[in-house]
């Protein structure tokens, strides 16, 4: 159990931003990553749709014996959390609580910028568990729509990203907010242009990397740490194309020998019910 990887799902390459931090946090843990580039983004998409897609990523992966799923999509925690830990053996994680918990112990004016993709900001799930650790807290939610397109592209620096992101978070420049939450796991490629942008005075939180120090706690709680010499295997998977989905994978990882399989997602059977060995 403990040699057993890690899965992690996204509707791209925006969960790579946990990846990254789950090699660095965790050394020793093997991954097994889902990226459904091919259907990306989700967060226009209907919460059904969005369940469907988040189930079929889950089933793929119980071929692999995971021993832990992070759902490193926001969107897709938003809708199926609940679900996949009412159905799952294994302790499953999303991305919305850590980054929330970072965000209260990071603010000193308790008002706080999110953003994300529509229905991300439209669940309210992000308000919901700021307000659930501090009841005070101002919430500002902002969609973001044109983000996760603009990386999955590749385009996350230059004169388009500048514009896109002085465009999109003019709104929250006028709330006062002293923290944001990137909240979405693609953002944090944005976010030297996020910075840049709303100045010093505001903290950013990036809820991929509160999300492997949880993911980290859990597992030394259940003593499932891989303690063992052997050196990790990292597997990565997309529904789209290899060769674009190997070059982001290959800059934001800093790896060299990056194994990216295509794979259809289309063929698994999926009726809400999900198991685990």
């Amino acid at each position: 159990m403990k040699q057993n990887p890690i899965g992690i799902i996204d509707s791209g390459v925006g969960g790579l931003t946990v990846v990254k931090e789950i090699i660095r946090q965790l050394p020793n843990e093997s991954i097994v990553y889902i990226g459904d580039t091919a259907r990306c983004p989700y967060g226009s998409r209907p919460k059904e749709e969005i369940m469907k897609f988040t189930i079929e990523m889950t089933k793929y992966l119980e071929r692999f014996q995971i021993k832990m799923l992070i759902i490193a999509c926001n969107t897709a925690t938003a809708v199926a959390l609940q679900h996949l830990r009412k159905k799952l053996s294994i302790p499953v994680l999303g991305v919305v609580h850590p980054g929330a918990r970072a965000a209260i112990k990071g603010t000193s004016k308790n008002r706080i910028g999110v953003i994300g993709t529509e229905v991300t900001i439209g669940s309210k799930a992000y308000e919901t568990a700021l307000q659930s650790i501090q009841k005070r807290t101002i919430v500002y939610g902002l969609a973001c729509p044109e983000f996760v397109p603009l990386v999955e592209s590749g385009q996350w620096s230059g004169p388009i990203a500048e514009k896109t992101v002085e465009n999109s978070l003019a709104p929250l420049k006028k709330k006062d907010i002293d923290t944001l939450i990137l909240g979405c796991t693609h953002y944090p490629l944005l976010e030297p242009l996020i910075r840049d942008y709303l100045g010093d005075d505001v903290q950013i939180i990036s809820s991929g990397e509160e999300t492997a120090r949880e993911a980290s706690v859990i597992l030394d709680h259940t003593k499932s740490l891989n303690d063992t010499n052997i050196k990790p295997k990292y597997r990565f998977f997309t529904t789209g194309c290899v060769s674009s989905f190997k070059e982001i994978a290959r800059s934001w990882l800093c790896l060299e020998n990056i194994d990216v399989q295509s794979i259809n997602l289309s063929n698994v059977q999926v009726n809400r019910e999900v198991s685990s060995k």
